[in-house]
């Protein structure tokens, strides 16, 4: 039995390993993790145990991720959100708990199950993985989508219905009295909790942040943080609820705070850690044995309740609404069992309502169907494309409204992500007559900007067929506004296999993420923090005395050596003061039928010697007009071509002589 460092280690070490492996074939980390745990699990290598210390650590991962999906949905959204929560939601747990008793009875000739057995796997059943999908989806920034929104209404009724699970199943052998009792307290329990967050919590919680903030002390906020966070959950446990939906009340509580965006921030840590050992205990739980010697029944549990689930959530969808197309992403997402699937199962083995081999099955099969979670999510797109009739046409009517809006553009920017970023730039290229177009995957905001008038349409930017749409071949430069490193990456692949070379400018918060933004073809990245520390830096000098124009140099100054494309200007008559001897200027110098760069490539100068770089090579075409030609190292210079080179005005004047 390993000790508790040695155990912490060999987690850390598989985990790391795991995610290295997967990552390098393409494949979601999570299934990493999943593998894993199985492989050093209990029933494989045996070089950890799934002990009580490590599951009640991995299960604040699933909190901290439920913390921060909260932080995304405040009170409005959930309000705006309660048919999709109370009607569709409670409709599919209470569906598949009342269909599982027929269903039930097609196994009576492998096993024998009551129909108190039946209800309770039907309730094991109904849960989904909150873990695994919510991550996925959020990976692909699909919170928002109509799909998306299924999902995360569904997946907080399910977290709601397990505390009337937890207290319905030890009822069942009861007499209908003391199960209505008992379903009673539950409720007033869960009345009273959601009274006391939503009605007292909401009013405490900004105040109190906000006397926190007063005190400017980073682990003072980072304390009060885990308090909330961890002081919610026991809460919510304490009334008889589930940890996650605490965490996640939690996060609706601060997302109506001004520090929504720093908590964010400071919880990540936490969350990716302890999400990624959640789901390594998850994999020690399964049983090869089990899967050898009962394959067949194994094989049935898993494929029929995938169908099952996948064709009743797909159909209450519709029901409710929802086209066929995002049905089947709902369903797709919601088809797995969950985390919690696996506490309904332990609570029914406890019971003895079902044989134990049949219980190992179940586990068994509901830890497979985890690992073809990130599958089904994967390939939704292309599933809800191949079956459903009308979900082409109105991709092409989406894709219509894009190609409407920017059909007349020539030159624009396309606009990916029209948040406060992506709105204050498309304010400013209105003020300039800039055409634009901005693509978003909010339908409420993109709804709303809309009707006010901004060229924003709703579209994933990550996908070829919108940026096509957008005009991408039309373009002068793509914006991608996306706090999130993943996302801007997904839009730059697609921008990069589409139009190479295109100018692509991303935001991020930090300068952590620029190397690996610019190696997947960001032309530049802009960290906000950066710019706002300049813009910190140009105030305090200006209170200071510092002269406007001396103020404006040094700002240029640190932007051009941290931005390419700002570095260097064009000097003028009246710059002679505006800089020293060491100012990066940019240079254009036309080169004669006789210059000895005539005739030679861009590699043979090998100006890079001289200090300074080639940024543009311009060439007169048939019509007169000079064109600008794409940098490669062979490119063969022509007399009356016009070379734009940038460096100090020493390095530029011994460039041109060399050049002439």
């Amino acid at each position: 039995m390993p000790s508790v460092l040695e155990l912490t280690l060999i987690l850390l070490a598989s985990g790391v390993a795991g995610v290295v492996i997967f990552r390098y074939f393409g494949l979601p980390p999570i299934l990493g993790y999943l593998a894993i745990g199985v492989l050093i699990g209990p029933n494989a290598l045996g070089l950890a145990s799934d002990s009580a210390t490590v599951k009640y650590l991995a299960e604040f991962g699933v909190v901290f991720l439920m913390f921060s999906i909260g932080l995304e949905f405040n009170l409005h959204k959930l309000r705006s959100m309660r048919n999709i929560v109370f009607g569709l939601g409670g409709s599919q747990v209470i569906l598949t708990m009342v269909l599982a008793v027929p269903a039930s009875l097609l196994m009576n000739w492998i096993y024998p199950i009551s129909w108190q057995a039946a209800i309770a796997l039907g309730g094991a059943l109904a849960m989904s993985s909150t873990a695994i999908v919510t991550k996925l989806i959020s990976d692909r920034a699909e919170l928002e989508t109509e799909h998306g929104r299924n999902v995360v209404g569904i997946l907080l009724f399910q977290d709601l219905a397990v505390v009337f699970l937890l207290i319905l199943l030890p009822s069942l052998g009861k007499n209908p009295k003391d199960l209505f009792v008992a379903l009673t307290a539950a409720s007033i329990k869960i009345t009273v909790a959601l009274t006391l967050i939503f009605f007292i919590g909401q009013s405490l919680m900004s105040r109190w942040f906000r006397l926190v903030a007063k005190l400017r002390s980073q682990e003072l906020f980072m304390l009060n943080l885990l308090l909330i966070v961890l002081g919610m959950a026991g809460l919510t446990e304490h009334f008889g609820l589930s940890l996650a939906l605490g965490a996640f009340l939690a996060g609706m509580l601060i997302s109506e705070t001004p520090y929504r965006h720093q908590v964010e921030e400071d919880v990540k840590p936490f969350r990716d850690v302890l999400l990624g050992l959640f789901f390594i205990t998850i994999g020690m739980l399964l049983d090869f044995s089990v899967i050898r010697e009962q394959w067949m029944l194994v094989v049935a549990l898993l494929i029929g309740p995938l169908i099952f689930k996948f064709g009743l959530i797909a159909l209450l969808s519709k029901a409710f609404g929802s086209s066929t197309g995002i049905s089947i992403r709902t369903g797709l997402c919601l088809a797995q069992a969950g985390e919690f699937g696996f506490v309904l199962l332990t609570q029914i083995d406890g019971l003895d309502l079902i044989d134990p081999t049949l219980s190992q099955a179940v586990l068994a099969a509901m830890l497979l169907s985890m690992f073809c979670a990130p599958f089904l999510v994967e390939y939704s797109d292309r599933i809800a494309m191949r079956f459903s009739s009308n979900e082409w046409l109105l991709q092409s009517l989406a894709l219509t409204r894009v190609a409407a809006k920017s059909v007349r553009n020539e030159n624009h920017v396309i606009i990916c992500g029209f948040g406060r970023s992506g709105q204050s730039l498309a304010r400013m290229l209105d003020q300039e007559k800039i055409p634009y177009i901005a693509l978003d995957l909010d339908p409420d905001r993109v709804k709303e900007a809309a009707a006010a008038g901004d060229n924003v349409v709703y579209g994933d930017a990550s996908r070829e067929n919108y940026l096509v749409a957008a005009g991408l071949s039309r373009a002068k430069t793509v914006v991608i506004t996306y706090a999130d490193t993943a996302a801007s990456l997904r839009v730059l692949r697609q921008v990069e296999h589409l139009r190479p070379g295109m100018t692509v400018l991303v935001r991020t918060k930090d300068d952590a993420d620029i190397a690996k933004l610019q190696a997947a073809g960001a032309t530049e990245v802009v960290p906000e923090l950066i710019e706002g520390s300049l813009m910190i830096a140009s105030h305090v000098l200006l209170i200071m005395g510092v002269p406007m124009r001396k103020v404006v140099r040094r700002i240029t100054t640190a932007r051009e050596e941290r931005y390419s494309l700002l570095r260097g200007y064009f000097r003028g008559a009246s710059d002679d003061d505006f800089g020293s001897n060491e100012s990066w200027r940019l240079h254009s110098i036309t080169l004669l039928p006789n210059s000895q760069a005539v005739g030679k490539t861009l590699s043979d100068l090998h100006l890079e010697n001289e200090g300074v770089s080639v940024q543009a090579v311009r060439r007169k075409g048939r019509n007169a007009d000079y064109s600008k030609l794409a940098l490669a190292p062979d490119l063969l210079l022509q007399a009356n071509d016009i070379l734009v080179i940038s460096g100090n005005p020493e390095a530029i004047d011994l460039a041109e002589a060399k050049l002439l």
